[in-house]
């Protein structure tokens, strides 16, 4: 059985989602749209409602692109854990994905934040660990911009420190017995004493044990260091493919690497990205993105993915081949890797790359009737492509509620996706085991 997780973006996944008539208008500040969008995931039982960030607004430098377009990520956003906190109120199964930065944060201040949503919303809380490589973000912080391998160990001890934060306290350390007067048993909270490379934290932390033990941890890096780490320490994966061969290579390199760290391919859950445009009919579906494909200036999806491959495009003529960039470099990597393994299977110009790419912000482009979308969901999970989805829609909430309308409804009666959630807690939705525990 599949997973799902979508994404939490009002402005639509395309470039020119916002522009469309039936699109969320006024996103910037608007709680109402992430609640909308987060209630009708889990109308469809979706796992998680994921939130990505960063640490600063894009496109400062180039004011052009920040005046005619949204940024993939808005330079407004709700902060992760304070959005996600308030949806928590207004759900009751759905998991709850924060993405947090490990270069610029302190794994304490991080591990309280978390531990906190995750009390909150009952054990429904889970973790996108981020090493935060974008240049612009690394000058609000006093350290600057730090080196791709120093993020990578960093964030490797980081994560450490918040899971044995997290294993402060027992389940049963708060007694709380009004007869005998006793309120906490001291031998059953601990302090880590942690001292390593680049953190020193005694413990415990101030917040209790949840009911799914600790949040969910999630990675998306896709360079070496990062399915190291996600090999080591994560619960879940979101990554990004352009075919379900590709997809596969990443999903077996990554699995394969679990066994050096005693751990078992079913501890950890893979979701590839898709750009869903589902419909009643595959004309309808054509016609929802063609009518988004007509908002596109060319020269404003050649500047996008300058932007987005930090390299000047229009230094090429638009019909030069598309070139193959590198990816040693302390830049985003896996973006460029997930484009070079493309290319290098299909050579194309820069022109047809920004039309292909642009409207799916590189991730495959799932179009048709519910039918159509589920037949290949099912072709890639059983080709070993994935073990579920990050489902983003190109106009918001247009299309995650025809996911939910059409798709969802077609994978239940075929047996690939549930009908009532498991349990209450992401653990439980994701058939992941309770965390080894101090207290066990």
């Amino acid at each position: 059985m599949l997973h799902l997780v979508t994404i939490s973006l009002p402005v639509g996944a395309h470039i020119a989602g916002w522009r469309h008539p039936e699109a969320f208008h006024h996103t910037i500040g608007n709680l109402d749209a992430h609640i909308r969008m987060v209630e009708i995931a889990e109308r469809g039982k979706f796992d998680a409602y994921f939130l990505a960030d960063a640490n600063g607004t894009q496109f400062m430098d180039r004011p052009e692109m920040l005046r005619h377009n949204p940024p993939p990520f808005s330079p407004a956003p709700f902060e992760p854990v304070s959005l996600l906190s308030a949806a928590a109120m207004r759900t009751t199964h759905i998991g709850l994905v924060a993405t947090v930065t490990t270069t610029f944060e302190e794994p304490y201040t991080v591990a309280r934040k978390l531990g906190s949503l995750d009390v909150i919303s009952n054990g429904r809380a889970g973790w996108n660990i981020v090493t935060s490589g974008y240049a612009q973000d690394a000058m609000n912080f006093s350290k600057g911009q730090v080196e791709h391998d120093t993020r990578y160990s960093r964030g490797s001890e980081f994560v450490d420190v918040a899971k044995g934060l997290w294993d402060s306290w027992s389940p049963d350390a708060f007694v709380q017995n009004i007869e005998t007067g006793q309120f906490v048993d001291p031998d059953r909270v601990r302090e880590i004493h942690h001292v390593g490379e680049y953190f020193q934290v005694k413990g415990p932390l101030n917040c209790p044990r949840s009911p799914q033990g600790r949040p969910i941890l999630f990675h998306a890096g896709q360079s070496d260091p990062g399915r190291e780490l996600a090999a080591r320490v994560a619960d879940g994966v979101f990554f990004g493919a352009t075919d379900k061969d590709i997809a596969k290579s990443i999903y077996d390199d990554i699995k394969a690497r679990m066994a050096k760290y005693g751990r078992s391919p079913d501890e950890l859950k893979m979701f590839c990205g898709i750009i869903a445009y589902a419909a009643g009919s595959a004309d309808a579906a054509d016609a929802m993105l063609d009518e988004l494909n007509q908002l596109i200036p060319e020269d404003l999806g050649v500047k996008m993915l300058s932007e987005e491959l930090e390299y000047d495009l229009s230094q090429h003529d638009i019909d030069d081949p598309m070139p193959i960039l590198p990816e040693d470099s302390n830049l985003i990597r896996s973006l460029r890797k997930i484009f070079n393994d493309r290319l290098r299977k299909t050579p194309m110009s820069i022109r047809e790359f920004v039309r292909l790419i642009v409207p799916g912000l590189g991730h495959p482009i799932f179009k048709g009737s519910g039918v159509e979308v589920a037949d290949r969901m099912i072709e890639w999970y059983e080709h070993g492509s994935c073990d579920g989805f990050v489902v983003l829609g190109g106009l918001q909430p247009v299309g995650l509620e025809n996911f939910v309308d059409h798709v969802v409804p077609e994978l239940q009666r075929r047996g690939a996706f549930r009908t009532e959630y498991e349990g209450t807690t992401l653990r439980e939705h994701l058939g992941l085991p309770m965390p080894k525990s101090h207290w066990d």
